[in-house]
């Protein structure tokens, strides 16, 4: 019966989440997660009627986020997450003889859900300075329909210079769809690239409210891009995507009660950031903290194994990123509470 898999699925590497690598963990700081839970959004919730389908896509979610992206509202789909975006974009674009293409040390989903969708991929590494190379990107351009940036990166947590992206689109005319995924651009949002959506038809953007918002759990992201590209998503997505009761906590949560709330914890993260990577330069254990304007920071240790190891056996768990290309001995470590903080500070400084 095994034989009766496809062979892209029996071959298949999967990715590797947070809550599937597991560990015995109290501070977990290996997901990019809000450590703050936004309970509050839980108050007040109509869930009368459980026993009716939802709508496909929640007219009130969209016009809510239509107003806080400054977008029109048919230049939205709300999705299940940013993930189910990737594959609704290469699901849509790409035919079996085609390619997508991605630029590593970057987000492992796109290789996955492009593998699972037994669609080929091409790679063109960032630079040294974790930027896109546009003459390496230029010399791929043959069969590929689909090249996804990320911007903040993740897991360097750098922002790609704009001009590069708007370069790309501009190279990309008519031959290829860019999707900049914006997962973490609402801890840096002047950043974002939304303002070229009227200007390029093969831009697409993907957002979600799992982070700055703290809503992991929901499972609510967006693809922002041109109405005809919305529209053709629309053909291929599931009947009913979005589930009531996270419809609900997504329009709260997009209220401006709930945006300022966001806004405040992400004041506050970006403050713990700066405290830890104060901390993290006074050890001689660290090689190099790299630049990021995202809930996480990418650090060189000196013996990045070891220093994993050390922090999983005392319940941190981080997000070891020593197989990712260009990344030996580094940790991807997330944006924790104060005490979290200074529990993983503690625990380095006794290493």
């Amino acid at each position: 019966m095994q034989k009766l898999i496809k062979k892209s699925v029996q071959t298949l590497t999967p990715y590797q989440s947070a809550r599937k690598i597991g560990g015995n963990g109290t501070i977990w700081l290996n997901a990019n997660e809000c450590p703050l839970s936004p309970n509050e959004l839980l108050n007040h919730l109509n869930l009368d009627n459980l026993n009716r389908y939802p709508e496909p896509q929640p007219q009130s979610v969209i016009t809510a986020y239509a107003n806080y992206a400054k977008v029109n509202a048919n230049q939205i789909l709300i999705t299940r997450g940013g993930d189910e975006g990737i594959e609704l974009i290469i699901r849509a674009f790409c035919e079996n003889d085609e390619c997508v293409l991605y630029c590593p040390p970057t987000y492992g989903m796109y290789k996955v859900s492009s593998d699972t969708l037994n669609i080929n991929t091409k790679t063109v590494p960032l630079t040294a300075e974790f930027q896109l190379n546009l003459a390496e990107i230029e010399k791929n351009l043959d069969k590929f329909k689909v090249i996804f940036v990320c911007s903040p990166n993740n897991p360097t947590g750098n922002l790609l210079n704009k001009d590069d992206i708007i370069q790309l689109l501009d190279m990309t005319k008519n031959k290829a769809v860019v999707v900049v995924d914006e997962a973490y651009i609402d801890f840096c949002v002047d950043n974002s690239i939304v303002d070229e959506l009227n200007h390029f038809d093969n831009l697409i953007i993907i957002r979600t409210l799992s982070k700055a918002f703290a809503l992991a759990s929901i499972r609510c992201g967006f693809i922002l891009a041109n109405e005809w590209i919305i529209q053709s998503l629309q053909k291929i997505i599931a009947p009913y995507p979005i589930p009531t009761p996270c419809a609900l906590i997504a329009e709260s949560a997009l209220s401006d009660t709930g945006i300022q709330a966001m806004q405040d914890k992400v004041t506050i993260t970006l403050d713990n950031k700066t405290w830890l990577e104060n901390e993290l330069s006074n050890l001689e254990i660290v090689q190099n903290i790299y630049p990021s304007v995202a809930n996480f920071i990418l650090v060189e240790f000196k013996d990045g194994q070891a220093v994993f190891d050390t922090l999983w056996e005392q319940g941190i768990i981080a997000r070891n990123q020593h197989t990712a290309l260009n990344l030996a001995n580094c940790i991807r470590i997330s944006i924790g509470t104060d005490k979290e903080n200074l529990a993983l500070i503690n625990a380095l400084k006794k290493f």
